[in-house]
Formats: structure tokens, C-alpha cells, sequence
């Protein structure tokens, strides 16, 4: 499978894109705008959040052109032990 992008967090870790999860928030988050938005939210968030319970991060980035009332995008990262992969944005 393909990767839109892969790229590192904040912490260096790296972070990948899939074409098929690139497809799935296209389909239903119709705010997330580029798959820019989404890389720059990891690369430089205002806000990141671990929750180990859930074995996921959360990542907030403000970006004051968005045309929805909420100017804050969250991009969900599920957290594998040696392969973090992007779930969605939204």
C-alpha cells in the first residue's frame, strides 16, 4: 500500500499517510482540506495529547482560514509499538 506522506513528529518518530486512509477522510471529514493541514498538525501542533489508555495521540493545530466554525483541525494517530500509523483527521 502506498503512502501520501510519511513524515516525523515533533519527537522525531515517524508518522505515515496511507492512500486508503487518505480516501477514508476525504469521504467523511470534509473539513480536513489538504493532506498538508494534516502533515503540518503533526509536524507543528498547538496541542498534543497521549492517551496510552487508548493507544492513540491527538494532535490539534489552529488554522484561522478554515471556512467551518471550528478553526482547529485534530488529526488521531493510533500508536503501534514500531509503526504509528494515521487513523483519521477531523
Amino acid at each position: 500500500m502506498s503512502n501520501v506522506f510519511e513524515i516525523s513528529d515533533k519527537t522525531g518518530r515517524k508518522i505515515r499517510l496511507t492512500q486508503k486512509q487518505w480516501k477514508h477522510i476525504r469521504q467523511h471529514h470534509a473539513d480536513v482540506e489538504t493532506e498538508e493541514e494534516i502533515a503540518e498538525t503533526i509536524r507543528k501542533p498547538d496541542k498534543h495529547i497521549n492517551d496510552e489508555r487508548e493507544g492513540v495521540e491527538y494532535y490539534y493545530k489552529f488554522f484561522k482560514h478554515k471556512k467551518q466554525k471550528s478553526k482547529y483541525l485534530k488529526v488521531i494517530v493510533k500508536v503501534y509499538a514500531r509503526n504509528p500509523n494515521l487513523l483519521r483527521g477531523g
